[in-house]
């Protein structure tokens, strides 16, 4: 490995780091803060570096860690450091805010950023858990009703997650024959393994949350609704882009799972069109956006699946799909706020481009979409496959047509949550969404293959069918049933709010039992012997 990119590689870590430091000395805090910009720009370089010379090696071990950057994590990293740049240098040249969002805030960066570099276990649990757990600071440290128990179901999903996948993890170590951590290496182990089967469960759990993968969907569109514009943008594009890197990383696809392989891509089959009929209940386009998010990544989760069952796949074109998805869905957070907060109409060239942006995660042709669906075309090939792959396309384009049809419903609040900086460039923001993607396509294949004449059609008609489909919604979509924003999770408090509710009967019951003493004891032994002679005839 070269000197350049074993600095590049040190310093994607130790950048954000060096900063939380300072944040520590109450005359450098505001400073430090206030170059929060500054600190993934290694990052972005490290990607860069990476992915234009893609023979390199970019691998190095210290203080008992181990740290990798392989192609899927260059992909990922260079887009999610530019994104934690542009939006972080907006947000703290518009205003300051406090030390507890700061610290919050750089906490989720340097998680964000060092799980793609992480390369045993230990150091991608912990960068995992700071892209987990302090983001609760970015939206929840509040009195507002609305947030606190959103943040509150986050948590709640977070720590479990956590949970799941730490006992993941053990079991990963536990059966490496030589006492190793390198992610390299318990992979290696784990098709051997007697818990390979359970192992491969919890990490799809584990990291399913993160994606929002059914039945853990829920946490997400309550966050998304209630966080700022900035923190859903670095959230939904960057945060949940850890969980991506966790399935391409932890799962197995060297060898044919055939039952593992079909059940993952049932459940992200579930996810995509989860997320695609529930969105297209609701008003607000935050909440639209983040059924958005729990559809795409579904998505992913079906090529996988189907990957698996195969025994092969490419884990870059899976990481250029999350790519797409990352710069594409921050950029219609920010474009959101910044529209609301110019107070026009929507028109011409502002329509066309946020438009462009939101139908681009159908395929829509010419855009980053259009490559996305091409990278995962040979791992959804065959009838049912591709059938799937063009409803799911048709159903993506109905929803973000719906996205479109609902943004003059955005609360007028959003405006203020906004930066300056976004109002004023959002368009160029959105137009990079757009064409970044071509410039790191050849990382992954032919650019050429998007733009052949049966391609843009196959890649065209879905799309207008689904917007032909939003556009008839309008007529009956009053009376269509308003799922709450939640959905499962409404449920589950209904639940868990039932078996509350039986703690002071059952607290009475203990406190008669303890009258009964003897007599109860002995009543009690009667009547289940009673209960066995009769069962036993």
């Amino acid at each position: 490995m070269s000197a350049l990119s074993s600095v590049l590689l040190w310093a994607t870590l130790f950048a954000p780091l060096a900063l939380l430091a300072a944040c520590f000395v109450a005359r450098w805090r505001t400073t430090a803060l206030a170059l929060q910009w500054l600190a993934p720009v290694p990052g972005l370089c490290a990607g860069v570096l990476k992915l234009t010379n893609a023979t390199s090696s970019m691998e190095t071990s210290a203080l008992g860690f181990t740290w990798k950057l392989d192609a899927p994590g260059a992909l990922l990293l260079a887009v999610a450091a530019l994104l934690w740049i542009v939006v972080s240098a907006a947000v703290w040249r518009d205003r300051a805010p406090d030390d507890r969002f700061g610290i919050s805030w750089l906490l989720t960066m340097t998680g964000s950023l060092g799980v793609f570099v992480a390369g045993d276990l230990v150091a991608f649990y912990l960068f995992y858990a700071l892209v987990s757990i302090p983001a609760y600071g970015l939206f929840a440290l509040t009195d507002d009703p609305a947030r606190r128990r959103a943040g509150a179901i986050y948590m709640a999903f977070a720590i479990f997650g956590e949970t799941v996948l730490l006992l993941a993890f053990a079991a990963l170590a536990a059966f490496e024959p030589h006492g190793s951590v390198a992610i390299h290496d318990v992979m290696a182990a784990l098709p051997t393994s007697p818990w390979r089967d359970v192992t491969i469960g919890m990490l799809v759990a584990g990291f399913g949350m993160k994606l929002g993968m059914f039945p853990f969907n829920g946490w997400m569109p309550l966050n998304y609704s209630v966080a700022s514009i900035p923190v859903a943008a670095v959230l939904s594009g960057a945060g949940v882009k850890a969980g991506v890197i966790g399935l391409i990383r932890f799962l197995p696809g060297g060898a044919p799972l055939e039952g593992a392989g079909i059940a993952i891509a049932v459940l992200g089959c579930v996810s995509a069109f989860l997320g695609v009929a529930v969105g297209l209940t609701q008003k607000n386009p935050k909440t639209i956006l983040a059924y958005s998010s729990i559809s795409q990544m579904g998505v992913i989760c079906a090529a996988l699946g189907l990957a698996m069952r195969d025994g092969a796949f490419a884990s870059s074109n899976l990481a250029f799909y999350g790519l797409n998805h990352l710069l594409v869905k921050a950029s219609l957070f920010l474009s959101v706020g910044a529209i609301i907060a110019r107070r026009e109409p929507l028109g011409g060239l502002s329509l066309v481009i946020v438009s462009a942006l939101a139908l681009s995660l159908a395929g829509l042709p010419f855009t980053g979409g259009a490559l996305a669906k091409l990278s995962v075309k040979p791992y959804l090939d065959g009838v049912w496959a591709s059938a799937l792959t063009t409803a799911s396309s048709i159903g993506s384009a109905w929803l973000m047509a719906h996205f479109l049809l609902r943004l003059k419903n955005t609360p007028d609040e959003y405006a203020g949550e906004t930066p300056a900086a976004i109002i004023t460039y959002w368009r160029a923001i959105a137009l990079g969404a757009i064409l970044l993607p071509w410039l790191f396509y050849p990382a992954v294949g032919d650019v050429s293959k998007a733009l052949e004449p049966i391609e843009l059609w196959s890649a065209l008609w879905p799309v207008a069918v689904g917007a032909g489909l939003a556009l008839a919604q309008r007529g009956f979509d009053n009376r269509i049933p308003r799922i709450p924003p939640g959905d499962s999770i409404v449920i589950y408090e209904i639940v868990f709010a039932r078996v509350s509710a039986l703690g002071p009967a059952l607290e009475n019951l203990d406190t008669r039992l303890r009258h009964w003493q003897v007599t109860g004891v002995s009543f009690v032994l009667i009547t289940l012997a009673l209960l066995s002679a009769a069962i036993l005839g």
